[in-house]
Parts: C-alpha cells; structure tokens; sequence
C-alpha cells in the first residue's frame, strides 16, 4: 500500500512532462489524483494509464490563467474525491522572450498570467480547500531560473522569481494552520518543451547541458519523486523552501 491511501492530489498540467510524471507518482502511492489540463485527448490518457495500474484519477479541463475555470477545477475535485491534500502547482504558459526592450507588452502580460498569476489562482483556491480538509501540502513550480538571471527570457524569469515570493509567503502565513507551501525549482528536464526547442535550434541541448553539472537532461521522474516527498511526511518540517532539482545547474 502506497503512503498517500486515503488522500487526494491535484496536478495542473498533468497531461504530460513533469506534470503527468507526478500525476503518475501520486497514484503509485495510493493517491487519489484530478488532472488538470487545457487537451481532453492527453489528459484522458493519463487517467486511462493510472486506471489500469489500479489507481483513481479524472480529469478536469482547465486553463488556470482563468480564475472561473481554476475555481472549478477545485470544486469538482472536491465534489468528486471529498477532499483536497495535495497539490502541485506545475501548468504555465507565456508569451514571447528575448530582449527586454523588443518584448510586446502582450507577451509579457501572457508570461506573467500563465505562470505567476496561475499559481496565484491556483493557491488561492486550494488552500480553503485544505483548510476544510483539516491541512494539506502545496508545491509550486518555479524554475532554477527563478534563483538566477535567465537573459534569454527575462519575464519568464521574473515569472519564476514571483512564484517563489508567493511560495515563501503563503507558507508563512498557513504553517500554523496546517499547511505546508514548498516550491521545486528544476532545470533542464527532458520533457516535450525540450524537444521542441531542439527542433527548433539544433544543438541547443547540448549547449545548455555545458551548464548543467551532471552531464545530462534531468528526467521527469526525478521532479516528481521530489514533490512526492515534499508532500510526504518525510518533509513534515519543511516549509517555504525552493528545492532545486537541477544536477547541480545552481551550483556553479
């Protein structure tokens, strides 16, 4: 039996990379898990995958930039497991990057409503939920680039950065009321963006990996298995924290 039987987990953007990593990590430790998504066909998916190892999943069609939307997402949670104990914040969205004075003013409102904003919303509905649940673990996606400067992207890191200042505040202003907010900050992962920008820009992978320590694309997995465990006992006295999942990209 899996160390999360019993409870409920909420994964936005759990229809694929990391999202859908994690989505598949709470159900083999017995959790309840919503999916959240914008695709019906990969969200479905994932549900179909966690039910046939044994496990309990459905599906919630969600854009969290949209308040409306991320309030339902909680609710049909609710209204289907009972409960909320978990969530992982992880969906994001954002426009175009590059210099800062060539950035559109549109694409720096995306940025900022597809990954800071959206854990705004998201937080904001879950953490009533938790409340009535008597407690609960939030976990937050942030990025190594929101504890660096990412001149490539300067919104999307500051995006980043954002979703750390809510993580570290929320957190201290719930600890006491039984629930813990953490945040994962990865670096490169081997995930569909990643293959995208390969396809893109030949070569580029191998570039970024010259900074990152360990010589490789992180996996998936490897940023689930640490937001399980934040979301574990294990981590009962772990509060406000950014846990970078990187091969040691911070380190140098």
């Amino acid at each position: 039996m899996g160390v999360m039987m019993g409870k409920v987990a909420l994964v936005t953007g759990g229809s694929s990379g990391i999202g859908k990593a994690t989505a598949l990590a709470f159900a083999a430790e017995g959790a309840k898990v919503a999916i959240a998504s914008r695709t019906r066909g990969t969200g479905e998916q994932v549900v179909a995958e966690i039910r046939a190892a044994g496990g309990e999943a459905t599906w919630v069609q969600t854009d969290v930039s949209q308040a409306d939307q991320v309030t339902a997402m909680v609710a049909t949670t609710v209204a289907i497991y009972g409960r909320l104990d978990f969530a992982f914040n992880n969906a994001g969205s954002g426009g175009g990057g590059g210099w800062l004075a060539e950035i559109a003013a549109e694409d720096f409102d995306r940025t900022i409503a597809g990954y800071l904003r959206s854990c705004f919303l998201c937080m904001r509905a879950e953490i009533p939920a938790m409340l009535k649940s008597g407690g609960g673990v939030i976990v937050n996606n942030s990025s190594v680039d929101g504890q660096r400067a990412f001149p490539w992207d300067p919104v999307y890191s500051a995006a980043k950065h954002g979703v750390l200042g809510l993580t570290k505040s929320a957190a201290v202003q719930y600890v006491r009321q039984g629930i813990r907010i953490n945040a994962v900050c990865p670096s490169w992962i081997d995930t569909p963006p990643i293959a995208e920008m390969e396809a893109r820009d030949p070569g580029a992978t191998e570039r970024v990996l010259q900074h990152q320590p360990i010589g490789r694309l992180g996996e998936a997995r490897e940023v689930a298995d640490a937001v399980i465990w934040l979301c574990s006992d294990g981590a009962s006295f772990i509060v406000g924290t950014a846990l970078a999942v990187d091969g040691g990209y911070l380190a140098v």
